[in-house]
């Protein structure tokens, strides 16, 4: 895998059925800790509500899924938020949702749809952008190519970083690490040299 998408921003949605008002929270996290810690706040803020029901998905392949009733009947409010956030194809986000009891049941049916509706609506505000593995690349070239290389290097890649010394030193995060060895090598006429560093995930 190559590519996914997670949330652009923090999102925010309420959803009122029979004077019970779902209030829902999406956003980004790197790991299961940072989505304990969100649901945790939201609790901690809203402490006067009766749920903050819950699910997030985390990974690049979304092998992370977890969700929590939180007192809700088994299976009518995690779940259905943990359905659409699959469905929507979206990782590395929790969702919360916290509930005010409007003092009529809803029923299973009704949870469900509450539940799932204020989850999408949140993500509709967050909107969603796509993170993409790179390959990160050094390149070290004679510092009087610095400049003429920088801005070669900015059209073939993502510059993160540039070390200056006797020689200068890019760090360049790239899609293909074959075609870009081959594009400095022509770009520097032999002069700049290229070594792998690893691979990492950035927003795009």
């Amino acid at each position: 895998m190559n590519a996914y998408r997670t949330v652009a921003r923090t999102g925010t949605a309420e959803v009122e059925v029979r004077r019970s008002r779902f209030l829902a929270v999406v956003t980004r996290v790197d790991d299961e800790a940072q989505a304990r810690d969100v649901i945790a706040s939201v609790r901690r803020e809203h402490h006067d509500a009766r749920h903050h029901c819950s699910a997030f998905v985390i990974g690049a392949d979304a092998s992370l899924r977890r969700s929590n009733d939180d007192g809700e009947p088994a299976g009518t409010a995690g779940a259905p938020m943990l359905e659409v956030l699959t469905r929507r194809d979206v990782s590395d986000v929790v969702a919360v949702v916290t509930r005010w009891f409007g003092g009529t049941l809803l029923g299973a049916g009704g949870l469900v749809r509450a539940y799932g509706d204020a989850v999408g609506l949140a993500l509709d505000a967050a909107g969603t952008r796509q993170r993409r593995l790179l390959h990160t690349m050094r390149v070290t070239a004679p510092a009087a190519e610095a400049g003429a290389l920088d801005h070669r290097l900015r059209a073939m890649g993502e510059v993160s970083d540039v070390e200056y010394g006797t020689e200068v030193v890019f760090t360049v995060g790239v899609r293909d690490a074959a075609r870009f060895a081959e594009d400095v090598a022509g770009a520097s006429a032999g002069r700049a040299t290229v070594e792998p560093s690893g691979t990492s995930w950035v927003d795009v």
